[in-house]
């Protein structure tokens, strides 16, 4: 059967903790790479990296959005199983300014469909013929600084919306009529809000999807909560209101059955807010360095132990791995990757096949790389 990556359920805390069937839990981990695991030959300016069965084989491919400000080619990196990637095939015949892509069956047929953001280009949407191939885009949305999409049901009527965060200008909702067609956006944010990243989530418990944004430049981060009509009008501060914010992920960190939020952010630490099922997000911790420059944030269990970790990538420092050790009050670091990176983006999946989450990553002026989840034996401590 077809492994579809969609994003169309809401996070809760339910959803957050479940172990990949059919692997080992409780081993330390090491995440290895070679030079065969660089993806492609060329060391493009990339800023997002997805994982995802494109082609219906029953094993995870690998999608790079390519440019950042200046136009270049994306692509697709095409598993032959066991994370070979023997096969790379370029995504659209224009080279634009990408910061994003995201996965999703889009219009409804059953395969997985790509979406892209770019940077003062227009964003499109390229549909699956089913076997991994795409033909031409269709383009959609405003011309904006985009810097993320986030694809989810927002307005909960079975099929999957975009979201897109532009720095500098108003973020964008763009609702999908079912086919892969978007109706006009819908602000939300400020219209000057410095977005970066944006999570969905109930927070509240409501049924209905809210908002959480990070927010770069020194401005104040926020949730938005729901009204259950796609208005987000209720505003609830979070951080310092200074913080330079990057990335944004929203799991239950402790193990208590609330969501909590993680931030990444540049020039200090990363920080936890713990919630309590009221938005409220007063109680926090720290995690990463003091002078940090996460880039980009994923919260998935790494070690299978039923738990959630954390992955942050970083610019100029290495990339790591915060195991959790259960409650979610302290974890330990495993480090991986070149310091000397940018990397921009990353993805979980078990590109191997022996039911751990590898990770791939989006390095800006160097190669993107896999790197696999292993266990770390007695030898090598």
């Amino acid at each position: 059967m077809r492994q579809l990556r969609t994003i169309v359920m809401l996070v809760t805390a339910e959803t957050l903790t479940m172990a990949l069937p059919g692997a080992l839990c409780g081993d330390e981990r090491i995440f290895v790479s070679t030079d065969r695991l660089i993806m492609g030959t060329e060391a493009n300016l990339s800023a997002s990296v997805r994982i995802a069965d494109i082609d219906g084989d029953n094993d995870l491919d690998v999608i790079i959005a390519n440019g950042r400000h200046w136009p270049q080619q994306n692509f697709l990196m095409v598993n032959q199983g066991r994370a070979r990637f023997g096969v790379q095939r370029p995504l659209g015949q224009e080279r634009r300014t990408s910061y994003a892509t995201e996965v999703a069956d889009m219009d409804g047929d059953g395969d997985l469909d790509i979406v892209v953001g770019n940077d003062m280009a227009p964003n499109c949407v390229f549909l699956n013929n089913g076997a991994g191939y795409f033909g031409k885009s269709r383009d959609f949305g405003e011309i904006s600084s985009v810097r993320s999409l986030t694809l989810a049901d927002i307005d909960a009527d079975g099929d999957v919306d975009v979201l897109a965060t532009c720095r500098g200008r108003r973020n964008q909702i763009y609702l999908n009529d079912g086919t892969g067609q978007f109706f006009a956006g819908l602000p939300f944010g400020q219209r000057d809000d410095s977005t970066i990243d944006v999570a969905v989530a109930d927070l509240n418990r409501d049924g209905h999807a809210d908002l959480v944004l990070a927010n770069r430049d020194a401005q104040q981060n926020f949730v938005l909560l729901n009204d259950g009509h796609t208005n987000f009008n209720t505003r609830i501060p979070f951080g310092s209101g200074d913080d330079q914010t990057r990335a944004i992920a929203v799991a239950d960190v402790n193990s208590d059955g609330w969501l909590d939020l993680v931030t990444g952010n540049i020039g200090q630490t990363n920080v936890v807010y713990l919630g309590d099922g009221q938005t409220s997000f007063d109680e926090t911790f720290n995690f990463g360095r003091e002078g940090g420059k996460t880039y980009a944030l994923s919260a998935v269990d790494m070690d299978n132990d039923g738990d959630v970790d954390l992955v942050a990538v970083n610019a100029a420092q290495q990339n790591a791995v915060f195991f959790n050790p259960g409650d979610g009050s302290s974890f330990r670091e495993v480090c991986f990757g070149d310091a000397s990176h940018a990397t921009y983006g990353l993805d979980t999946g078990d590109l191997d096949g022996d039911g751990f989450r590898d990770i791939a990553v989006a390095n800006s002026g160097s190669g993107n790389q896999v790197f696999l989840n292993r266990p770390q034996h007695k030898s090598s401590r």
